[in-house]
């Protein structure tokens, strides 16, 4: 069994250590009130049998509260007073610096904690270790300076949880929609370089993969373009060719007929085509930003977005060229195809593609096949969509969202009173933990919406720091982003207060664990008619609480469906330390994304997308909802079936299956989860191969795929899932 110290390394649990530390406390009492040594012995095994029911690695903070309660449940009080003022006394020494120890240990790559945190960094390059580096440090300077006492407690408890404090010192914002139409259409300055409008579709592609990484270097979410911005170029590239064969037409003294020349014109635009993609792609993939990882990039794909027909057809064709990359792959180091994490891609399902026998039914075939094999993409329903996303003039907007699932709220543009998405962002997250609501009531529903409703207002407060942050940050910060078209076109040394306001940019509050929530407070999951009522009850109190704030301060505050990457182990260890073990409720190492139906809880893909549809749309500053497949790629027909449910049924669904590799042994398959000594590891069924540095995993993780693996709650959560098809 492993356990978990302070600075986040990962060590072989030692009941020695816990027999030393309880016969010191024993010594330094009174001989009259000591414990023997058998008591002992039995206090440091009892400890040691609940962290292996535990399932997963403790943390020495964890273990001694277990050693402190041990100890009073044998009535040596005295000796638990001495343990606990030992306790106590370390801890003041420790807190003269908490940062040095963990800054050294994910330096010397023994930091089991940080090393897990994110399924697309790979702690052991030097890169994502600078990154880490400045991480530590502030979130040391923003628990101990920037933010609020009571804010740092809940969150330190898991009573909440304020995202990406790591990044909080900074004037950064969370994720955005890139307003790539503007940059390519007028010009950009990158670096200090000035980049004018291209001449063709290819170069406008390596702009845009050069925009790519200047935005993701300058916040720390996930940003979104669309491929219709890229389309005008095509026709451009179009004439720019056309005017090439005719000049080598005229050169070689030959004049084919015009059918023939323009069959050469559009071979050749297809071959640019593949290039400009081709760009996207392999620069995405191996692009470094300046947090460690490749740009945290997706890609949309709507047709209806084109303004004029021909507009349409050539971005089909560039979709139907980025379907095609994306189905072949990417190359590992042994040079297999393998799954790639970004960019994600989000396919609209819409009147002209969802059925056979409509005009574009071919790209909606290719990219089920897509999915069936990479994963993705994506799916939004358009019919659904403009349903749901209704402005204040009465009309329904199809767009994407900002990374994997945060998405705006529709906003028409006050100066022109037409519709904005693009160049607009959300600032910050902050997630209340349901659960923990719930089990802090005791079950009595009115101290639960008392409760509640103290939470939100933790929530609420938090929110406005994160808000006041960004509050006076001038454009000079990120001129990319804010000078030169990502997002705005202020002037230098002026402040982005204008974009924070009146529903231009968002703020979200979010939300984890709603069936652990219903569980414990109805006895039921949420999928039970009896039970459902209850959920969409706290669904809707926490969209009031946002329209109240909203009222207040004239900020779009907005619901989210948090992702809890890493975020679900935490708040799993949190809950077991102040609640300990309810089956059912607190007995896993994760607990449940946002309104999900519970990852072990069996029931088929289509009711299950129907019945998240409800919550969806309860949840309007985020949510994504999946269903998990076996390999689909002999069963294209039944993935098209799902398609059309969602189209029909769903805002926004995805599918999830696998694409494994084990280098060692060169097995395509799916890589286990199996247990070894109380930790989850990964391991090739075929070989045995357990090094994580000689197999390519990728899953489905939080609407995005990741690709460096999990921490342990996530990867339980992973293991326990079951297949809905």
């Amino acid at each position: 069994m492993k356990i978990i110290k302070r600075n986040g390394a990962e060590v072989t649990f030692d009941i020695e250590k816990i027999v030393m530390a309880v016969t010191k406390a024993n010594n330094a009492v009174d001989e009259t009130v000591r414990m023997t040594p058998l008591q002992i012995r039995r206090i440091s095994e009892s400890v040691q049998l609940a962290c292996e029911e535990n399932g997963r690695s403790p943390s020495v903070e964890e273990i001694q509260d277990m050693v402190e309660k041990a100890i009073m449940a044998h009535g040596a009080f005295e000796v638990a007073k001495e343990y606990i003022t030992y306790r106590y006394t370390r801890s003041l020494l420790r807190q003269s610096n908490t940062t040095d120890d963990r800054i050294l240990s994910l330096i010397e790559c023994n930091n089991e904690e940080v090393k897990q945190e994110n399924a697309n960094k790979n702690p052991t390059i030097n890169a994502v270790q600078r990154d880490y580096m400045a991480g530590e440090v502030s979130k040391d300077i923003t628990r101990r300076i920037l933010l609020p006492k009571e804010v740092v407690a809940a969150h330190e408890a898991g009573i909440i949880h304020f995202h990406d404090s790591d990044y909080y010192a900074q004037h950064m914002h969370n994720c955005d929609l890139v307003n790539l139409e503007d940059m390519l259409q007028n010009g950009t300055v990158i670096s200090g370089t000035l980049i004018e409008k291209p001449h063709s579709f290819s170069t406008a592609c390596n702009i845009a993969t050069q925009i790519i990484a200047q935005v993701a270097s300058n916040q720390y979410g996930g940003q979104s373009i669309s491929l219709t911005h890229l389309a005008p170029f095509v026709q451009i590239s179009r004439e720019k060719i056309r005017r090439s064969v005719d000049k080598e037409m005229q050169a070689f003294g030959v004049s084919p007929d015009a059918e023939t020349v323009s069959q050469v014109v559009e071979e050749r635009l297809r071959e640019e085509i593949r290039r400009g993609v081709q760009t996207i792609q392999y620069q995405v993939v191996t692009l470094m930003t300046t947090n460690g990882q490749a740009p945290f990039i997706t890609v949309f794909m709507y047709l209806n977005e084109a303004r004029n027909q021909q507009e349409k057809q050539d971005l089909a064709m560039i979709i139907e060229e980025t379907l095609r990359q994306r189905y072949e792959g990417v190359k590992n180091e042994k040079g297999v195809w393998i799954t790639p994490a970004f960019p994600k891609l989000i396919y609209v399902l819409e009147e002209d593609n969802v059925e056979e026998g409509t005009p574009y039914f071919y790209l909606t075939r290719m990219a089920a096949q897509c999915t069936a094999k990479r994963m993705v993409p994506d799916y939004i329903s358009e019919k659904k969509m403009l349903e749901l996303k209704v402005d204040k003039n009465g009309q329904g907007h199809c767009y994407t969202c900002m990374g994997c699932r945060s998405f705006l709220t529709p906003y028409v543009d006050p100066q022109t009173n037409e519709p904005k998405y693009y160049g607009r962002f959300n600032q910050g997250v902050v997630t209340i933990n349901l659960v923990d609501v719930a089990l802090s009531s005791g079950r009595e529903m009115d101290k639960f919406w008392q409760i509640f409703d103290q939470r939100l207002e933790l929530c609420h407060q938090a929110l406005m720091c994160r808000h006041q942050r960004l509050k006076g940050t001038l454009s000079d910060a990120a001129p990319i982003l804010w000078q030169y078209g990502a997002l705005a076109r202020l002037e230098k040394g002026e402040p982005i207060d204008k974009l924070l306001y009146g529903g231009y940019s968002t703020i979200s509050l979010g939300y984890a664990g709603l069936y652990e929530c219903v569980k414990y407070m109805t006895g039921k999951s949420h999928t039970d008619e009896a039970a459902k009522p209850f959920a969409l009850e706290v669904m809707q109190h926490m969209n009031d609480a946002c329209k109240g704030w909203k009222a207040e301060h004239n900020i779009d505050f907005s619901l989210y469906g948090t992702p809890l990457e890493s975020t679900t182990y935490k708040f799993a260890k949190c809950l077991q330390k102040r609640f300990g073990l309810i089956p059912g409720i607190t007995d896993k190492s994760y607990i449940t994304n946002s309104y999900h139906v519970h990852v072990s809880e069996p029931i088929d893909a289509f009711t299950k997308l129907a019945f998240e549809a409800q919550f969806q749309q309860l949840s309007p500053g985020g949510a994504i909802s999946y269903v998990e497949v076996p390999n689909m790629q002999q069963n294209i027909d039944a993935v098209l079936e799902l398609m059309r449910f969602i189209y029909d049924n769903i805002m926004y669904a995805e599918l999830n299956t696998k694409s494994d590799y084990c280098q060692v042994c060169g097995y395509d398959g799916e890589i286990q989860i199996r247990e070894d000594d109380g930790k989850l590891v990964w391991e090739c069924p075929q070989c045995g191969n357990r090094d994580q540095n000689k197999m390519n995993v990728a899953r489905r993780t939080c609407g995005y795929i990741g690709t460096q693996y999990w921490n342990q709650g996530r990867t339980q959560e992973i293991k326990d899932r079951v297949l809905h098809l």
